[in-house]
Formats: C-alpha cells, structure tokens, sequence
C-alpha cells in the first residue's frame, strides 16, 4: 500500500510509477523524491544523474513538510557502534521507516 502524503497531488507525484522508465530520476514526469528512511522530501533535478533538491513546503497544499531525519538516523546508528552505515549491516528496521515510527 502507497504511503498517504499531505494531499492527493503530493501522493500522486510520490507514488508515480512509469511505464517507461525503471529508475524515476529517468523519468521527466516524476517530479518528488520521498526518502522513507529519512521522512524526507526533495524535487528531483533531472540533470542526467540523481540530484535533488530539499523541501520544508509541499509545492502544491503548502503543507510544511516533517523535518528530515537524517542526522537523527545517522546519530542513533553512531550511537549503536555503526560508523559507516552505508558500508555496514546496519538492524533492519533502519532500512525503512520502521525506526521513527515505532
């Protein structure tokens, strides 16, 4: 089930899924980047790579957007002895939301 988001526009960009275009930073269509491990929302710069740019505000509803958490994500994993998480087999639940929202 897709993530409900501030309002039917922002969901509709989140949960976008082409049928031409596997990797959605390909895609010109798919303007939102929602990052679920960190709540964290971006556009994405469609500079031939996977750039993006950070939002506080929806740019449909004006709904300001959760803080990000990611320096939070990255402290309580320092915290839990992982200095290079993204090298290292870090605990499941901070792979997806699941840390924050328990």
């Amino acid at each position: 089930m897709n993530k409900q988001h501030c309002c039917q526009a922002m969901t509709i960009q989140v949960n976008h899924i082409c049928e031409l275009h596997e990797n959605p930073f390909d895609c010109p269509d798919h303007l939102v980047h929602y990052e679920m491990i960190f709540d964290e929302y971006s556009l994405i710069l469609h500079d031939g790579g996977e750039s993006t740019f950070s939002i506080q505000f929806c740019p449909w509803c004006g709904t300001k957007l959760p803080e990000s958490k990611r320096d939070l994500w990255f402290d309580i994993l320092e915290g839990l002895g992982f200095d290079e998480p993204s090298t290292q087999d870090i605990p499941k639940e901070f792979t997806t939301d699941k840390w924050y929202r328990k």
